[in-house]
This record gives structure tokens, sequence and C-alpha cells, in this order.
């Protein structure tokens, strides 16, 4: 007969006492997701998206676009997206588990974190109610937009055009420039 092994369930509140190594920590329904430091081109093309995003918006005033966001769930759930936006109506004095609308989340996919960004928190992002989740690939330049509600993704190579229903206008990503000298060995 087989020994049950215990498997630890972990707090947002517990997430303090980790050590800060580089490393990036979240929670989902207590589970600890741990994933290395980002690379230099991961970072690189999240903050062109995210300077991309705040360019579009920041006339609007409708939006705040932050790099790295915090989505909060009860208290055994805490993910951090590269990129998240969200509604201006929540002000930068608010804590992160008031907000409970958001527009777009975003994940630069790293080697280590492709099933997670790609299948867990896709999944997870989208059951919170995220109305959009882009999966970003450094290996082929593409991103897959998943939107809310829907069982299939569009992958997009060359320009993103986005539109969240609060704002009048689309906002058009250009990957080209998003990936700009950013080289395709895959690391990210």
């Amino acid at each position: 007969m087989g020994m049950v092994l215990p498997v630890p369930h972990f707090t947002i509140e517990m997430l303090d006492d980790l050590p800060d190594d580089g490393n990036r920590y979240e929670l989902l329904e207590g589970m600890l997701l741990v994933t290395p430091a980002p690379s230099l081109a991961h970072q690189m093309v999240a903050t062109r998206l995210t300077y991309i995003l705040m360019d579009a918006l920041s006339g609007a005033r409708k939006a705040h676009v932050v790099a790295v966001g915090t989505l909060q769930r009860s208290d055994n759930t805490q993910l951090q997206p590269d990129i998240l936006v969200f509604p201006s109506s929540f002000s930068p004095d608010s804590n992160w588990r008031t907000i409970d609308r958001w527009w777009l989340a975003v994940e630069v996919m790293s080697p280590s974190s492709r099933v997670y960004d790609r299948v867990v928190k896709r999944d997870a992002y989208l059951a919170l109610g995220v109305e959009q989740y882009w999966v970003v690939d450094l290996r082929d330049r593409s991103i897959e937009v998943w939107k809310r509600g829907s069982d299939a993704s569009e992958r997009v190579v060359d320009l993103l055009s986005w539109h969240p229903t609060a704002l009048e206008t689309a906002v058009t990503v250009d990957l080209g420039e998003v990936f700009r000298d950013v080289g395709d060995s895959g690391a990210g």
C-alpha cells in the first residue's frame, strides 16, 4: 500500500516569507507556481508592449497599464502577469484585491513557463474574468490571443488589433516593433 504524501497548501500571506531570490512566486488555488527570473529578451518585449499599450491608452484615460500586475482572489490565488490592463475607475491607491475587472493580461513565455502560460494561467485568467489574454511567444515572434468565452485562440504574427469594449477605438500593436532586434533563439 502506498503512502499518501501531503501536498502543501499556500496562502498569499505566506508569499511574504518566501526568499527574495529573483524567482516569481505565484499562487493558484493554493498551489505554488515558481518561475525563474526573466531573460533580457523577455523583459525587452514586455517593456515594448507596455509602452505601446500605455501610449495608446493614455489619451483616453480609461485604463491603467501596469507591468508587472497582480490579480488576487481569496487568500490562495495571486497571479502576476507581465502586463495587466484594467479600467481607470480603480484608483492608483486601490488594493490589488479590490480590483475585479481586467481588460487584458499578458504573459511573455519563457522556456520554463510555457505550460503554465499556455494552459494553467490561460484557464485561470479567463475563469477569473480577464476579458482577453495574450501569450507572447519569443520563439516564433507571435502572440496568441485568447478571449473570454471562446474555446479557440487567434495567432497573430504581424499587426494585432485589440478593441476593449469600453474604448471607442482599437489599439494596434505592430509585432515587428515589439520583436525588433530580439533573436529567435527561443530564450525567454
